[in-house]
């Protein structure tokens, strides 16, 4: 079964989202959260095995990623801001509750969706990013972990960050992405972030980081932690340690020499870790 995407206009308070839905509407519904530096279009390659489930798939891009749906603030994109556009979402159409998927970015936001709305959940897969106290923990303790991080000091730099991955056409931006990803899928994500102040909202996510998220509760709902062992970014001292902040089923899976990329390259292990927990029904 499958049915083709639309483009949804959802408007959450002052904000517009541009959010591409996929599959029925009596469909069981998972929402998908994008990273840093994509889309939506991140999950184009998930989305049909998804939607041949019985799945109503949801993927918006997210603040600061829509256009009009790009306040200028730093605090704009604090946790808590983020955590109530997934939540305006689902009350947007209607859903008590969905399972809810997150890829780098979106997955730390997935856990803080996890950790204060539990009812709202049907099931949770976080991809790449662990949970906020296991990150938390490993930055302070483990040198591997704060090798892997150190670029996030350069993100957080105002005007410089920008200046450095927007130069010669972007550049740097698409060396981010390696040799794995598709080039038109590269050049999707480049394009919306190439969109006057998208870039500068993309990298308020890391300026807004802030360590009280290190005391998220546990999560309570079935939960998926999708990791790779050749993901530059997350060593696996942290990916290790999920489980300690996990008060549910859970599942660790391991994707042995996979990148960070893991939506784009990996669908189909990718897929398999979602519905393994994400009942149709």
């Amino acid at each position: 079964m499958t049915t083709d995407a639309r483009i949804d206009r959802v408007q959450l308070g002052e904000l517009t989202f541009d959010v591409t839905i996929s599959g029925p509407d009596d469909g069981t519904p998972v929402v998908l959260l994008h990273g840093f530096p994509e889309s939506s279009a991140a999950w184009r390659l998930v989305t049909p095995r998804l939607v041949d489930a019985g799945m109503r798939v949801i993927a918006p891009n997210q603040r600061g990623y829509s256009r009009d749906a790009r306040p200028q603030a730093i605090e704009d994109y604090r946790a808590d801001r983020l955590v109530e556009d997934v939540v305006g979402l689902l009350d947007a159409y209607g859903l008590d509750s969905a399972h809810l998927v997150g890829h780098d970015w979106g997955a730390a936001v997935a856990w803080e969706v996890a950790g204060h709305h539990p009812d709202r959940l049907r099931s949770l897969t976080a991809v790449s990013v662990p949970h906020p106290a296991a990150f938390g923990w490993a930055l302070r303790e483990d040198e591997d972990q704060q090798r892997r991080s150190s670029y996030i000091n350069l993100l957080r730099q105002e005007g410089k960050a920008e200046a450095v991955l927007l130069e010669d056409n972007s550049r740097r931006l698409r060396a981010m992405f390696g040799d794995g990803v598709d080039p038109e899928l590269v050049e999707e994500h480049v394009r919306l972030l190439s969109e006057p102040g998208a870039l500068a909202a993309a990298l308020h996510w890391y300026r807004a980081m802030v360590q009280e998220s290190e005391n998220l509760p546990p999560v309570r709902v079935p939960t998926t932690y999708v990791w790779s062992t050749a993901d530059p970014a997350l060593g696996p001292a942290a990916a290790k340690r999920c489980v300690e902040f996990v008060d549910a089923p859970y599942r660790f899976v391991v994707l042995d020499g996979a990148s960070h990329w893991i939506p784009e390259e990996n669908p189909d292990a990718l897929t398999d870790a979602i519905l393994a927990h994400a009942t149709v029904g």
